[in-house]
C-alpha cells in the first residue's frame, strides 16, 4: 500500500469507524477536500532543514485554509470575520502558516478556474499585504467597519441574520419548546448515557459562569461537520434563553485531541493542563475577541472546546468568487490582514517572537519569500499525486476503518 495511504488510515485509527467512512468519502470529492482531511500528511512531509524554519516563532492555526475562516459573533454580539479553528494550533514558525495557506491556494486554484500565473499573483498580493501589515506593527480586529469585499458580505450576512431562522434551521417548535431535528447527516441521536454526562456538564460548568442569559440543556446530539475532525467525538446542545423558544441557543460541544504538528514543530511548547485549554487559549491570543461563551471542560476524563455554535454557512464561500480573480484578491488581502493581526495580537506570549522580530523579518530581505512560494507549488502537486492515489485505493476498498 502507498506509504501516504497508510499515513492517512494510521493518522485515523482509533476514531469512530463510521464516521471515518464518511471522512474517506468526503476526501474523494476532490482535491481540496482531500487537502483538508490530511493536514497531518502536509507537516509529516515538512522539511526539517527548510530555511523557512529559521523564522521568528508564532501561535499558529496550523491547519490555515479557506474553510478554516469565517465569521462569528463575540461575546459583545458583533460579528468579526477571522481563523475560525485551531485544533492544531501550536508555537511554530511563523511561516508555517503561511505556506499552508499558500499551498491551499495552488491547490484549490483549478476549482475556482483561476491559472497557475493567477495563483501566482493572488501569492505574491497576499505575502505583500501580509508584510505590510506586520511591519506596521498595528492591530485592529477585521469587522464591518474594515472589511471589504466577500468578508464584508459575510459579515453582514451574520449580522442580520435572525435568530429564529438560525434556530428553524436545526431544530423543529412544538408550542413553546423546541426539539433538535436529527436527520443522520448533520446530526445523530445520543445515549441516555451520553445525554446524561452533557447535562451534567452543563450544569457544572454553568454554576461557574456569571449573567449567562440561560441555564437550562433542552436537548442534544452528535454534531457531524467538517473533515479533518470527522470521527472525533462532537455535539450540537440546545440551551433554553431568556424568551424561551425563539430566544434559546446553539452551542458546539468538541472533544479535544493532540494536535497533528505536535511531533514535528522544532520549538518549544507549553504543559498544557489539556488539550482543550492548549486550543482556546491560542484562540483567545490569536483572535483577541474569541466567540462567545468559548471555554474548555472536561467531561469523563476527556477534554472538549465548547463555544457557541457556527454554522457551516459562515465559513468562506468560495462559489460566489469563483473565476473572479478580483473579488479573489479582496478576499486573500483580508485573510493576510487576519493573518498578520493575529501573530502581532499573540507576540510575545509564553516566549514566542515579540511583536519587534516579525517586524524585522517582514523586512528582511525577499529570499524567505521565494522559497515560500516555490515550496507551496510543488508541495501542491505533491498533494495532487497523493489525493489520485488515495482514490485509488478507496475504490479497490484498500482503506477500510478498522
Amino acid at each position: 500500500m502507498n506509504d501516504s495511504v497508510e499515513r492517512i488510515r494510521a493518522f485515523n485509527q482509533g476514531r469512530n469507524p463510521q464516521l471515518i467512512q464518511l471522512k474517506y468519502q468526503l476526501m474523494q470529492t476532490d482535491v481540496f477536500a482531500f487537502f483538508r482531511g490530511t493536514c497531518h500528511l502536509f507537516y509529516q512531509d515538512w522539511p526539517s532543514t527548510s530555511p523557512l524554519n529559521q523564522a521568528p516563532e508564532a501561535w499558529i492555526c496550523g491547519d490555515l485554509h479557506m474553510q478554516n475562516l469565517g465569521c462569528y459573533k463575540g461575546d459583545n454580539r458583533l460579528v468579526y470575520f477571522n481563523i475560525n479553528d485551531f485544533d492544531e494550533a501550536v508555537n511554530a514558525p511563523c511561516t508555517w502558516d503561511l505556506a499552508r495557506f499558500l499551498t491551499c491556494l495552488f491547490v484549490v486554484g483549478p476549482s475556482l478556474k483561476i491559472n497557475e500565473a493567477k495563483v501566482l499573483k493572488l501569492c505574491h498580493s497576499f505575502l505583500h499585504v501580509y508584510i505590510k501589515t506586520i511591519a506596521r506593527g498595528r492591530v485592529r480586529p477585521l469587522d464591518e467597519d474594515n472589511a471589504v469585499g466577500p468578508s464584508k458580505d459575510l459579515i453582514f450576512q451574520v449580522k442580520h441574520r435572525p435568530r429564529v431562522a438560525f434556530l428553524d434551521a436545526y431544530t423543529k417548535k412544538n408550542g413553546c419548546t423546541r426539539k433538535l431535528m436529527i436527520n443522520g447527516k448533520q446530526t445523530q441521536p445520543v445515549t441516555e448515557v451520553e445525554r446524561a454526562a452533557v447535562t451534567a456538564l452543563m450544569q457544572q460548568w454553568g454554576a461557574r459562569q456569571r449573567n449567562l442569559p440561560f441555564s437550562t440543556l433542552l436537548d442534544v446530539a452528535h454534531r457531524i461537520a467538517g473533515i479533518g475532525s470527522l470521527g472525533v467525538e462532537r455535539y450540537v446542545l440546545l440551551v433554553e434563553g431568556k424568551g424561551s423558544p425563539d430566544r434559546n441557543y446553539l452551542l458546539d460541544l468538541k472533544a479535544a485531541a493532540n494536535s497533528s504538528l505536535q511531533s514535528y514543530v522544532p520549538v518549544y511548547q507549553p504543559d498544557w493542563q489539556s488539550q482543550a485549554e492548549r486550543c482556546v487559549d491560542i484562540q483567545r491570543w490569536v483572535q483577541g475577541i474569541p466567540p462567545a461563551l468559548l471555554s474548555a471542560v472536561q467531561m469523563n476524563g476527556q477534554s472538549y472546546v465548547l463555544r457557541e455554535l457556527q454554522p457551516l454557512e459562515d465559513k468562506v464561500n468560495l462559489v460566489p468568487v469563483t473565476g473572479k480573480l478580483p473579488q479573489l484578491e479582496l478576499l486573500v488581502n483580508m485573510i493576510a490582514k487576519v493573518i498578520a493581526w493575529g501573530q502581532l495580537r499573540s507576540a510575545g506570549r509564553q516566549g514566542v517572537a515579540d511583536a519587534n522580530n516579525l517586524m524585522e523579518f517582514a523586512h528582511a530581505s525577499a529570499g524567505w519569500q521565494k522559497e515560500l512560494v516555490h515550496y507551496a507549488k510543488h508541495y501542491a502537486l505533491q498533494v495532487n499525486e497523493d489525493y489520485q492515489i488515495f482514490r485509488a485505493a478507496c475504490r479497490d476498498g484498500k482503506l477500510k476503518a478498522d
